[in-house]
């Protein structure tokens, strides 16, 4: 992070080798030592920019040689540049904690002076052992703050290349079949995706540039004639009556003295939707639009601001249409050559119109989209009408990238699908139609294409106009010389990874996977093609799952903004956040999907340590506790979907088997819980105590409502209604055996087939694996024969269907089902979280050898560092393998009766000092150690068959 200026001074130069010689020694210092610290971060991310929290959070992991490492005490300090972190500067700083006897290494907040919009700061760490020894400091790392006020936006305006048409404006979607009797024959969203340029100059050494930038409903950005970042679909979708998302970007690299040239292409993303082709719904805020800001700052000290003004040009693209929903037309004859270089001619272009938005602008924190993946066709076949199918061997969200040969202007039109015809043509029957990507070559030479503004969930594409390179062409079409899929998804980093000696249980891991990933966006949508909605109930029933594998703490802050953008004056809260479009009924209100607004900062809170959303939208969850209330008849609430598409006598949808209130009033009980506990750690005592009393006002009621105390069951006694009332807590302690018999009997009976939907199935594995009824889980989850995973798999699914049963009518990429990913991290994989545990501070290890599987490997990487559990059986051993982080303790389940047949690194456990027996049972030995690697070995081990 130290560099020597041009032209400075003497003094600056013997700084700069003051502070290699310092840190030199720092570093001799560091090898007696046998811990550091690792792995910093600042809101959650490494070297992040635009930064909108003024009191920025910092976290560390620390390595440590030894076992059983505890931080005993902290040392952070925040500087404006890095030589202001030296000793000897300690009047420049602007922060220093001070030592601090503590072991919190996870969101530390920032507790100095005033931070300033716009400006890049510095930090490092350190910390004590108990036994008061010290590291060397860690290494330094930036962060940079946002535009923290509107006044920061000063002289940028909004531009656009056309006005709104006014009369035409749908801010509240309206649902597809409402469309003619609301809007008749109007043709909304028809505007035209324009260019953007502006050409500026350097004529100094650039110490850094910062670009700030929204473009609406989306952009790319380019200097100099690259793309700037790797982005796709940027900004993330939001509620664009209540605000919008900028990005921020380090340019620096692309810039270049002399003449720069900035352009930028619009999409329409949500905030325009055209009326053409396949739309779920109908809505446009206006003309796509752009804001943006470049700060320039010089090796001098002198700065310059280059914002979006009516200095800038704008003329239509070669995008003719471009639609979330219908697809993406390009016309790479109607791209003006060289716009995105100096020296290029736009006097013909308009001159940009600058248009009033006010809509307030919040820096786009969550992890963006990119291009993940990219697959290659796996077979190429004509099918029976003569048109070429390309099959990529996987359903997946993004688009396609075309690399065609043509002759003069000739269009090509390529339909994605994730399902055949009969005929083998493809079948968009359920995900949209129609919906096509089309490319108008210049035809002069070998062309690529992607779609910039769009994307689609397929496996197949059919094409129309072109033939595969090296087929038959009478009729002279362009030539296809490559289709690629290109996999687009979030890019939050992998968390864990589970594998298993059983195949089965590895295509079920990847069918999740893949459905987790194709609807892991800039929201949790259900499906990647007829909706991409943030459907509520998915992003809190299937947030273990997805916190297991993808590390989505800034997601979900954005998701939770999203919620309260939506939440409606009374405090409800509908079913899909950010509310793009209104519905009605039950897929408008429902208590499973919006009580997400309760259940999600719950567990971001467990699984990550951040208190802030509790801080943020305390009064706003209230709001939404309030409204339940008011729906409630005497503590019961019983109105929504309730457990969406169980597996009944009728076709999928609406709950058949357990009666709404059950569910609903479940959910209700589970959100007051959740408030009761918030309440206590922001100290709102009162509350507390309010919450507490309704919460047991709520099991009375629920009891005397829906358990029968003569024949001991609950509702209908379908699993759903049996799982929720023990997960929940809800059945009072004398019956607890009798509801989990019943619940046991009703899979047993049905000889291990499954009946819950979207919101049961969850609580059944939970309720099981609570209940050390893990070999239940196998059994239900091992057939073919019957809907559920297997069932898909047998019928060709490669990511996760909608419906258990894997119809061809509905989403065959959906993630709404795929709560079993969370029992192969925490059952077989073993890797789980103490209660009253935060952030994985107390580990629990308890794997699972269930059925037939004989190994598994689980891996996650927590706040505190990575967790492993590694093991497998033998007929007559256990081996184990865990891996501890420093800073954290856990407690190890050894499936072994007997604590004299179990080694450690070769040596019985009674000649082992680093850890604790806590007991020893007919079944297992649990120990209590702390951080490091540890090898266990067992005999005489305990199955869970």
């Amino acid at each position: 992070m130290l560099s020597i200026r041009k032209n400075k001074p003497q003094v600056m130069r013997s700084r700069y080798f003051f502070v290699f010689f310092y840190l030199l020694f720092a570093t001799t210092l560091q090898a007696q030592i046998d811990f550091s610290v690792c792995n910093l971060t600042c809101e959650q991310e490494e070297s992040p920019l635009g930064i909108d929290n003024l009191h920025p959070r910092f976290s560390w992991q620390v390595h440590a040689m030894s076992r059983n490492f505890v931080q005993a005490a902290y040392q952070v300090i925040v500087a404006n540049t890095p030589e202001a972190l030296l000793p000897e500067d300690g009047k420049k700083k602007l922060w220093d904690s001070g030592k601090v006897n503590s072991s919190e290494s996870v969101l530390v907040p920032y507790g100095g002076k005033p931070l300033k919009s716009n400006t890049t700061y510095y930090w490092q760490v350190r910390i004590w052992d108990k036994n008061g020894q010290v590291s060397s400091w860690s290494t330094v790392q930036p962060f940079r703050m946002g535009l923290l006020t509107v006044s920061d936006w000063k002289n940028a305006e909004w531009i656009a290349l056309e006005p709104d048409e006014t009369g035409e404006l749908v801010t509240t979607g309206i649902h597809g079949p409402l469309v003619q009797n609301k809007l008749g024959d109007t043709k909304i969203g028809m505007y035209q995706l324009p260019l953007f340029r502006k050409e500026f100059r350097l004529k100094k050494p650039l110490r850094c540039a910062t670009a700030y930038i929204s473009g609406l409903g989306q952009f790319e950005m380019f200097l100099n004639g690259k793309k700037v970042g790797t982005n796709f679909l940027d900004p993330g979708w939001t509620k664009y009556d209540k605000c919008a998302l900028y990005v921020s970007f380090d340019v620096k690299e692309q810039l270049q003295n002399g003449a720069n040239v900035i352009g930028v292409m619009l999409g329409n993303g949500f905030y325009n939707i055209p009326r053409e082709r396949y739309y779920k719904m109908l809505a446009s805020y206006g003309a796509p639009k752009m804001i943006m800001k470049l700060f320039l700052e010089y090796e001098d000290g002198s700065t310059q601001v280059i914002t979006s003004d009516k200095t800038w040009k704008a003329t239509g693209g070669p995008i003719t249409y471009s639609s979330i929903y219908g697809g993406e037309d390009y016309d790479a004859g109607k791209e003006p050559e060289g716009w995105m270089q100096p020296g290029f001619k736009d006097k013909k272009w308009k001159d940009v119109l600058v248009v009033n938005n006010r809509i307030p602008l919040l820096s786009q924190r969550s992890t963006p989209l990119e291009i993940r993946q990219k697959l290659p066709a796996v077979q190429i076949f004509q099918n029976e009408k003569g048109d070429w199918i390309y099959d990529l061997g996987q359903n997946f969200s993004g688009v396609v990238k075309l690399t065609v040969k043509a002759t003069g202007n000739q269009t090509v039109k390529l339909y994605p699908a994730e399902l055949l015809n009969p005929d083998k043509s493809v079948n968009q029957s359920a995900s949209g139609a129609p919906y096509y990507f089309s490319y108008t070559t210049k035809g002069k030479e070998t062309e690529s294409w992607q779609p910039q503004f769009t994307y689609y969930g397929f496996q197949y594409v059919q094409i129309e106009g072109a033939v595969p390179q090296g087929k038959e062409n009478p009729s002279k079409l362009p030539e296809i010389i490559e289709l690629t899929g290109l996999h687009t998804c979030n890019s939050a980093a992998e968390a864990g990874h589970f594998t298993c000696s059983n195949p089965l249980y590895n295509k079920i891991y990847d069918l999740i996977d893949w459905a987790i990933r194709s609807n892991m966006a800039s929201v949790f949508t259900d499906c990647p093609h007829r909706e991409k909605l943030g459907w509520l109930e998915e992003s809190h029933l299937m947030q273990y799952s997805i916190q297991y594998r993808y590390q989505v703490a800034r997601l979900y802050e954005k998701v939770m903004n999203d919620i309260r953008s939506t939440q409606a004056g009374n405090g409800m809260v509908p079913t899909i956040a950010p509310e793009l479009v209104e519905f009605e009924g039950g897929f408008k209100d429902t208590p499973e999907w919006g009580s997400a607004f309760i259940i999600i900062p719950w567990y971001v809170y467990l699984w990550y340590g951040n208190k802030d959303l509790f801080s943020e939208y305390y009064p706003d969850m209230q709001r939404y506790i309030n409204y339940l209330s008011s729906r409630a008849d005497n503590h019961i609430v019983a109105y929504g979907l309730g457990d969406w598409f169980d597996i009944g006598p009728n076709s999928p949808g609406e709950a058949q088997l357990t009666s709404n209130g059950v569910t609903a009033t479940a959910i209700y009980y589970y959100d007051v819980c959740i408030m009761e506990k918030v309440s206590r750690l922001l100290g709102y005592e009162q509350d507390a105590v309010k919450y507490k009393k309704l919460a047991d006002e709520i099991k009375k009621a629920f009891n005397e409502k829906f358990f029968d105390k003569t024949t001991l069951k609950y509702d209908r006694n379908s699993q759903a209604a049996n799982a929720v009332a023990l997960y929940m807590d809800l059945v009072e302690p004398q019956y607890k055996e009798q509801v989990l018999l019943n619940l046991k009997e009703d899979i047993r009976g049905r000889n291990n087939a499954l009946t819950a939907g979207d919101v049961g199935y969850r609580y059944v594995l939970r309720a099981l694996e609570e209940n050390n009824a893990s070999d239940i889980i196998y059994d239900m989850n091992s057939k073919y024969d019957v809907p559920g995973y297997g069932w898909q798999l047998a019928h060709g699914a490669t990511a996760l269907t909608e419906s258990w049963q894997a119809y061809g009518f509905v989403s065959n990429n959906h993630c709404m089902l795929g709560h079993l990913m969370e029992w192969l991290f925490s059952g077989v994989g073993g890797i789980r979280q103490a209660q009253e545990s935060v952030a994985f501070k107390n580990i629990v290890i308890k794997p699972e050898p269930v059925g037939d599987i004989t190994s598994a490997r689980t891996s996650y990487a927590s706040p505190y560092g990575l967790i492993r559990c590694e093991w497998k059986t033998t007929s007559s051993e256990f081996d184990l393998y865990v891996e501890i982080p420093a800073n954290t303790q856990a407690t190890v389940h050894i499936p072994c009766p007997d604590l004299k047949e179990i080694t450690e690194r070769g040596l019985p456990l009674w000649q082992r000092h680093e850890f604790e027996v806590l007991r020893q049972t007919k079944d297992e030995v649990v120990l209590k150690l702390g951080s490091g690697n540890y090898t266990f070995k067992a005999k005489g081990m305990k199955r869970f068959d």
